[in-house]
C-alpha cells in the first residue's frame, strides 16, 4: 500500500475509528497496566498494538512506515468489525470496551 491515495484513505479511516487522543490513550494504557502497588514505565504500558497505535497518533502522515500502515489497517478492520450499528458495545460490556480502548477506540465516546 504505497499509493498516496490509498495512504490518504487509510489515514482518514484510522483517525475516524481511533477516537481517543494520544494523551487519552497513553493514560488508558497506564491505568490498564497499573497494579495495586506498582505502575509500569510509560513507554512500557499496554500491549504492543496499543503502543504502536500511540506512536502512530504522534506521527505525521509523511513519517509513516510500512509497519505503521499494516497496524493502521489492522486497527481499522478490527474496530470496524467490532462496532457495527447493531453490535456497538454499551457501558455494561466492559471487557469488550476495554479491548477497543486499547486500540484507541472508546465506543462510548461518539
Amino acid at each position: 500500500m504505497s499509493d498516496a491515495l490509498d495512504i490518504e484513505a487509510l489515514w482518514t479511516d484510522f483517525h475516524r475509528v481511533v477516537n481517543m487522543t494520544s494523551a487519552e490513550l497513553a493514560a488508558w494504557l497506564r491505568v490498564r497496566d497499573a497494579g495495586e502497588e506498582t505502575e509500569p514505565l510509560p513507554d512500557r504500558t499496554g500491549d504492543d498494538m496499543g503502543q504502536h497505535v500511540l506512536s502512530i497518533l504522534q506521527k505525521r502522515r509523511t513519517d509513516l512506515t510500512e509497519d505503521d500502515l499494516r497496524v493502521m489497517e489492522e486497527v481499522v478492520d478490527t474496530v470496524t468489525a467490532q462496532t457495527d450499528v447493531e453490535n456497538e458495545p454499551v457501558a455494561e460490556d466492559t471487557p469488550r470496551r476495554h479491548r477497543l480502548m486499547s486500540l484507541g477506540h472508546d465506543p462510548l465516546k461518539a
